[in-house]
């Protein structure tokens, strides 16, 4: 079966059918999913169900202007918007900007200086979310803004789901975490009592992570209450503490 790794969602908001086309060939190219949306009422539809992690705003949409949907989105999220426009008025980039747009391109753009505005913004976003672009843990690492994880430097295949959980390990990393938390918090709240299923996944993970599946490392169970991702950098610290007392004694 064909493991594919979780890819950044981008949901592009534009009424212009060629300007969509021309996004989607380009961006999935560079190995994003894009999600389209032709008008403010139903980005807002898409952002609720699909959480993309970025938008390309234009702001010119049939139901209503752009800077109104990105003033509706800030009420409750902070994802990266781009506004791609050809309104080039001084007057309306400051008032996007200051709306909450993160970044303001004028149309016609180039795709490359296009892509790199997208990839600060997925890094910003990352950093705001975990305080960095990257989740570390004795060999094991997450780039979170490519969606990837390396063990001792090698890359492992995830599928988006085995990535939504180990990743959620990592920003919990040394927590006991409970069973019903685990499931409400990376499926949502109506598989609160998915035991069984979850099991399933940490065994997955474990497989692709652990030295010894049958006798974990990193991920440990706790019996009848959930799991707990051990802390291996701490551990190795307090290890060599007590390397160093009993050399000394």
């Amino acid at each position: 079966m064909a493991v594919h790794k979780k890819k950044n969602i981008i949901l592009v908001v534009d009424e212009e059918p060629q300007i969509r086309k021309l996004l989607n060939i380009f961006l999935e190219s560079e190995d994003f999913k894009i999600i389209e949306s032709t008008c403010g009422k139903q980005a807002v539809r898409l952002c609720l169900s699909t959480k993309p992690d970025l938008l390309l705003l234009d702001l010119t949409l049939p139901d209503m202007d752009g800077k109104t949907l990105i003033k509706t989105i800030r009420e409750w999220s902070q994802v990266p918007i781009i506004v791609i426009s050809a309104q080039s008025a001084d007057e309306t980039i400051v008032e996007a900007l200051n709306l909450g747009a993160n970044d303001y391109i004028v149309k016609p753009f180039n795709m490359e200086i296009l892509l790199a505005r997208i990839n600060v913004s997925l890094r910003v976003w990352a950093m705001h979310e975990t305080g960095e672009p990257q989740l570390h843990n004795g060999p094991l690492r997450m780039d979170l803004v490519r969606h990837e994880v390396f063990l001792n430097n090698t890359l492992i295949p995830f599928t988006p789901k085995e990535y939504d959980l180990l990743r959620y390990f990592m920003t919990n990393c040394g927590k006991m975490l409970l069973h019903k938390d685990i499931l409400k918090d990376v499926w949502g709240a109506a598989h609160g009592e998915d035991v069984a299923y979850l099991r399933v996944y940490i065994g997955q993970i474990r497989e692709k992570i652990e030295e010894n599946p049958t006798s974990p490392q990193l991920i440990k169970t706790e019996p009848g209450i959930g799991y707990r991702m051990e802390n291996l950098t701490i551990l190795s610290k307090i290890a060599q503490k007590f390397r160093l007392y009993d050399a000394s004694v």
